[in-house]
Parts: structure tokens; C-alpha cells; sequence
């Protein structure tokens, strides 16, 4: 089982022995990463016959991996770039370039050979992240699911500035004001989303096909579109892309569980709904970083512990 716990949206698969997706699960956070774990584990369950099912190791990755890979007793913990690397040149090898834009953040991975060589993420910018198209899509009254056909529709999409989601809201509403057609606006707004990435994230970055572009973002067609305009050449999505750090943590998963031998206890589906947990922050005072360390308790016993700089801040766990 693979979970990508993110800021926005929470998402999960079960792989069987042949690396294929049995379940698939993708709900919204809600700023809620323990609850969206239980929720993703509860779904995946239900959708597989879990006397005949057994799950043999669980990976987690995404901003709160920690957190949920303490709660699941995950056998691999992994970062976001790890991950989409790994599920992404699963499925196509010879992956020379992955585009990722996710809820709230987006990233950039440089493939050579099958290994990532190189990467970059966005840093304070919205203006290239779903959240940016899901604000826009409620000033203009539409669903931001139906922002990618209506886009394609368009014959003259609109000039947004997209330097920033302050100057591109702004255009927006001055695009609004001056009687643009809706298609054209919300075309503009997915070429905003490409051009900025391109820009930010992707600067300075060697863009060599195949292309793959994946994240949640990768469901709008309108998007997409733009990202073959702007780069000039084709650009795969798949049909799981928004899931592929779930199945790449999977993997890992997997390949963990191989390397400790076949022995491991299966996942118990319903232990995550009794999981009672407390944080706890802690300021370590062992040297001039002054870390701030989160631990992770259950039942008054620590079971994980996330932040510090160096070895001094280090806590032991019990679990």
C-alpha cells in the first residue's frame, strides 16, 4: 500500500505482486492528514477482498509521511521527489522529464537512465498550483473539473500576466470587466498555469522528451494543451498520474518488504480507526540550532519524532 499525504488532496493505491493497481482512492485533506489517512485506508479496504488480500508493507510520502508512516507503521518513508521518480520511470523507462502540480505546490524532475538527476519545486508563488485554478474557477462561477473542455473550446485564449497570483487575479478581473469571452479567460488562466511553471519552476532546466506531466493538475485538458503549445512537443498523462507518489511509495514498499524477507504481519485495515496519537513540540536546547522537534505519542509512549538538525537532537523512540 502506497499513501501521499499532501497539503491539499490525500492519496492512496494497493499494488499486487505484479505491480499492478488493485485499489485506487483520492480524497481532500482538509487539513486533517490523520483523519485523510484513515478515510484513504478505510476506501482502499473497501474495495478489495481483504480475506484474500493481504498487505504485506505500506509506504508513505507527501508533506505528512511522517506523521501517517508513524500511524500506518510504515515500512518505507520516503520524500515526493523519490517517489514520483520512481513510479514514474516504472511505467515509462525512458522518462527524460516529469512536470508535477499538485494542490499547492509543484515540482520539476530531471530524468537520466532511469535515475533522477535533477529537480526544483516551487517556493512562494501560487499562481502554478491547482489551488490557484480552484480560486479562479470560483470568481468565475465555474467547476474547476469543467475549466479543461471549456478551455479547449477556446479560439483566442485571453492574456493573463502570470507572473504572480496577485497580478493575475487582478488581470482576471480586469479581463472580466472588459467583456472577454468566459472561454477565452479561463483558456487564458491554464496558459497562465503552463507559462508560470515554465518560468519558475522549470528555469534553467532541461526540458528533453518524453515528457510526462502528472499531479492533480494533470486532469485539465486545458493544461495539458497549453504545456504542448508552450514546450513544443508532445506530453504524456496517464490515467493514475495524480496518483503516482502513491504507487511510487508503493513500490518502495515493496521492494522493502522483499529485502526483509516474507514473514512481515499483513496490515491490519482496522487498527487505523482505534489510533489515538498526541504532538508534542519540543525546542532542543543541545546546541545553537535550537531545532523545534515534533513527537509523536501514543498511549504517553513516543513512537516518532521529526525536526532536528543533527545528531544531538535525536530522540529515542519506543516503537
Amino acid at each position: 500500500m502506497g499513501i501521499d499525504i499532501g497539503s491539499i488532496s490525500t492519496k492512496g493505491v494497493i499494488i499486487d505482486a505484479g505491480r499492478n493497481i488493485i485499489a485506487r482512492t483520492y480524497l481532500w485533506t482538509e487539513g486533517n492528514p490523520a483523519d485523510a489517512a484513515r478515510r484513504v485506508v478505510t476506501d482502499l479496504g473497501s474495495q478489495v477482498d481483504r480475506d484474500a488480500v493481504h498487505v504485506r508493507a505500506v509506504g508513505t510520502t507527501g508533506s505528512a509521511r511522517r506523521l501517517v508512516g508513524a500511524m500506518c507503521g510504515a515500512t518505507v518513508v520516503k520524500n515526493e521527489i523519490t517517489a514520483h521518480a520512481v513510479g514514474t520511470t516504472f511505467l515509462h523507462p525512458d522518462v527524460r522529464t516529469i512536470l508535477e502540480i499538485g494542490g499547492q505546490d509543484s515540482k520539476i524532475i530531471c530524468v537520466e537512465n532511469g535515475i533522477a538527476v535533477d529537480y526544483a519545486m516551487n517556493t512562494l508563488c501560487a499562481a502554478g498550483t491547482g489551488a490557484f485554478l480552484s480560486s479562479q474557477a470560483h470568481r468565475l462561477g465555474v467547476e474547476v473539473e469543467e475549466f479543461g473542455e471549456i478551455a479547449l473550446t477556446s479560439k483566442k485564449p485571453a492574456n493573463i500576466a502570470a507572473r504572480c497570483t496577485v497580478f493575475a487575479e487582478s488581470d482576471l478581473v480586469h479581463k472580466i470587466q472588459v467583456g472577454y469571452a468566459r472561454e477565452d479567460i479561463i483558456a487564458g488562466l491554464c496558459r497562465a498555469v503552463a507559462t508560470n511553471y515554465l518560468n519558475n519552476v522549470g528555469k534553467g532546466k532541461q526540458i528533453v522528451a518524453p515528457v510526462v506531466f502528472q499531479g492533480g493538475v494533470s486532469k485539465n485538458a486545458g493544461v495539458v494543451q497549453a504545456f504542448r503549445d508552450e514546450l513544443g512537443m508532445d506530453v504524456l498523462v496517464d490515467a493514475d498520474g495524480h496518483l503516482m507518489g502513491a504507487f511510487g511509495v508503493a513500490l518502495l514498499a515493496v521492494e522493502a518488504a522483499s529485502r526483509e524477507g516474507a514473514g512481515q504481519a499483513t496490515f491490519n485495515f482496522d487498527a487505523l480507526r482505534s489510533f489515538e496519537f498526541a504532538t508534542r513540540e519540543v525546542e532542543c536546547q543541545k546546541c545553537a540550532n535550537h531545532c523545534e522537534i515534533i513527537c509523536v505519542y501514543r498511549d504517553g509512549t513516543i513512537i516518532d519524532s521529526w525536526g532536528n538538525r543533527c545528531e544531538k537532537g535525536a530522540v529515542r523512540t519506543e516503537a
